[in-house]
């Protein structure tokens, strides 16, 4: 009979609750049971909950659009390309660092499980933007090489790359950390709000409504990618608050006013005139208030003291109820994401 008692330890004990943690827990990880973060779990059912696929999504308005001469102005022509361009490796370039990175950092079963979700839905998201490529027959060189040739993508990529690729050699906790800020408060907290909002202000003009359509539900993964993190984040500060030291809160301060200041700069490459309803100096002022809500989220003062959100209409697109689609293309229910904080 083999002997298998160097690859498991027959004589531990059973996991306790007290031995789980988010960093380098002493409880076995595969182990689910029992449940120390409900809060991981049920971001876990309310993910499986919002579950979509792209290719539900007609495009046959979109295509007979974008082929009409003046379906699309000119300037919303170049902002949609665009747009799909930064999300289009955006979305590989986090679902990467998840499966590479956190998710061997991570340590504790239940938020795991929720990792391994999410990792699905940015394939899911990487499938949208493949879909809407070969639906409008984009060119695919000049849609997937956008974060090359394009400065104000480039420039939030590569600021993106210098935290995101040191989650797989963060040297110490305080290092992963600060990485997970980047990741999910700055990366899926603040660059995608903009390019979201773009797509769904064409939606409520009857524009593009397959496209804002998938764009919805990425936004609505997203927020549940937002929370989690952010959860993540503030319960990795309560285990190790040593982590958390004065200078280290000035130095994500000063992340989120840098990112802000790239997100400003996308948004006036991509909108140098006003369309839509937003202008350039409207989405400043949203992401002022969005770069607010995010330092508050992780136990930071307000920064630009933004009190006001001039999308409101955005919070709708992110309902779970039961309801009629934003864009009344279909009937969709949601089971369990509408008690979810979405902002």
């Amino acid at each position: 009979m083999t002997d298998v008692s160097p690859l498991i330890d027959c004589d531990a004990g059973r996991v306790s609750i007290d031995d789980k943690a988010m960093l380098n827990a002493r409880a076995d990880v595969n182990q689910l049971l029992p449940l120390k973060y409900r809060w991981a779990w049920e971001k876990y059912l309310a993910a499986c909950s919002n579950h979509w696929m792209p290719t539900e999504v007609s495009m046959q308005a979109d295509i007979a659009l974008w082929r009409s001469r003046d379906g699309l102005t000119e300037d919303e022509r170049v902002m949609l390309k665009r747009n799909l361009g930064f999300f289009a490796t955006a979305e590989s370039l986090v679902a990467n660092n998840l499966v590479l990175a956190v998710y061997q950092r991570i340590t504790n079963p239940e938020c795991r499980q929720y990792l391994l979700r999410q990792a699905f839905e940015e394939a899911v998201h990487t499938h949208t933007f493949q879909y809407i490529c070969e639906s409008l027959g984009l060119v695919e060189g000049e849609l997937f090489n956008m974060y090359r040739e394009v400065p104000s993508i480039t420039a939030k990529d590569a600021w993106a790359l210098k935290y995101t690729r040191g989650l797989e050699n963060a040297a110490d906790d305080q290092d992963f950390l600060r990485d997970l800020v980047a990741f999910y408060v700055v990366f899926e907290g603040m660059w995608f709000y903009t390019g979201f909002a773009q797509i769904l202000s064409l939606g409520r003009r009857n524009k593009m409504v397959g496209i804002a359509e998938q764009y919805q539900y990425i936004l609505r993964d997203e927020s549940i990618h937002l929370n989690f993190g952010i959860d993540c984040i503030n319960q990795i500060k309560i285990e190790n608050p040593h982590l958390w030291t004065p200078e280290f809160a000035d130095e994500v301060r000063g992340m989120l006013i840098e990112a802000c200041e790239l997100e400003v700069a996308y948004a006036r490459d991509t909108m140098p005139r006003g369309m839509l309803g937003l202008s350039a100096e409207l989405c400043e002022q949203y992401m002022h208030f969005i770069t607010d809500r995010r330092a508050q989220q992780i136990g930071l003062a307000p920064i630009f003291g933004a009190s006001e959100n001039p999308f409101p209409w955005m919070s709708e697109a992110m309902d779970l109820k039961k309801e009629k689609n934003f864009f009344e293309t279909r009937v969709t229910e949601y089971q369990t994401g509408g008690s979810l904080d979405w902002d």
